[in-house]
């Protein structure tokens, strides 16, 4: 088993682990001790990773065999070791079923696997309660292959997402990131109707000042450089289609740069928004608050194109089309969300 498969649910893993009672809403997940983790205690270290347990909890799951190494006979006091993969059994940290099915393969060869990443998608495992991504779903459908992110895309963003087969072309890939030889393309549904058909910003990213967001981003004179070149593709009245070409790969640079213009993109829970917008959405979910502010379920942003110099040696461009939530609003339908589940 691939260490870093950390958070995809396996059949019959389960059924390892000695549960007095036979709960539906289990599921196992795999958490691989970090550095952090190296000679502390089995029950501090969780307790630590999952701020929703408490320390009791953590041990009555100890002691019901809920927690596991393979090989190792645990207790709560058991020291752990940096790189130790524990088995972790309780409701919400991890799904009972089998993962979803890879996204729409829109290039692939021995090198490169080229998906159309659906909006709501991690492209990496993280945070405290599990959730299925990119990179897990990958493995899963290709365990002969050393599966590996050669960038990321937000949860809410959809589009171009490139994954590596193995480690030459990962690192190749990412060092081509990094030297900015790579060539992005966004297309986004802003607020507003632009004074300007192209536009060239370049406005510092940094974090924000004043915000009760840990990971807001905002113009700030203390920023990094960060440049972004923007160009209407289609005006729709209290709407635009616009499209967004980052010279630079700052933090939610299209969505800050956007903002300041004075055209936030649609559905941003952050940008364009009072932080009480995002962070009612933490505490109550999509609620009438949040679906009145935000108009729309995700961020309209889409990731529509991405050239990168292939491990081989030429240059290969990728595209994906608009998804059908975007699409509709460009030919014309309204923006909203879908009515609420009972």
């Amino acid at each position: 088993m691939h260490p870093s498969s950390v958070g995809i649910d396996r059949p019959g893993r389960a059924s390892r682990v000695c549960m007095t009672q036979a709960d539906p809403s289990m599921g196992t997940r795999e958490v691989r001790v970090k550095r952090d983790g190296d000679g502390r205690r089995l029950d501090v270290y969780l307790a630590l990773r999952f701020p929703t347990f408490s320390r009791s909890e953590i041990q009555r799951m100890i002691r019901r065999n809920q927690v596991e190494i393979p090989g190792r006979s645990l207790k709560a006091a058991s020291t752990l070791a940096h790189g130790e993969i524990l088995l972790v059994t309780a409701p919400g940290l991890a799904p009972v079923g089998p993962p979803p099915p890879l996204p729409p393969v829109l290039y692939e060869d021995e090198r490169l696997l080229v998906v159309d990443k659906p909006a709501g998608m991690l492209t990496h495992p993280t945070g405290i309660v599990f959730a299925f991504s990119l990179v897990g779903i990958a493995r899963e459908k290709r365990p002969e292959d050393k599966i590996d992110l050669a960038h990321r895309l937000d949860r809410e963003t959809s589009g171009v997402s490139v994954l590596t087969k193995d480690r030459t072309a990962n690192a190749h890939l990412k060092a081509a990131f990094k030297a900015k030889t790579t060539e992005k393309i966004y297309q986004a549904i802003v607020h507003g109707d632009p004074d300007w058909e192209t536009c060239e910003v370049d406005f510092p990213v940094g974090k924000a000042t004043r915000s009760q967001i840990r990971l807001r981003r905002g113009v700030t004179k203390e920023g990094k450089a960060a440049q972004t070149a923007f160009r209407v593709l289609k005006r729709m009245g209290a709407l635009t289609l616009v499209e967004a070409r980052p010279a630079t790969g700052r933090t939610h640079q299209i969505r800050v740069h956007l903002e300041h213009l004075g055209h936030p993109i649609l559905g941003d829970k952050i940008y364009g928004q009072p932080d009480h917008t995002f962070l009612h959405s933490l505490t109550h979910g999509p609620d009438a608050t949040v679906r009145s502010a935000t108009g729309f379920p995700r961020q309209a942003l889409h990731a529509a194109r991405l050239t990168v110099p292939h491990p081989d040696g030429d240059r290969r461009t990728f595209e994906a089309p608009l998804g059908v939530d975007l699409q509709t609003i460009v030919d014309g339908a309204s923006p909203a969300w879908p009515p609420p589940t009972q």
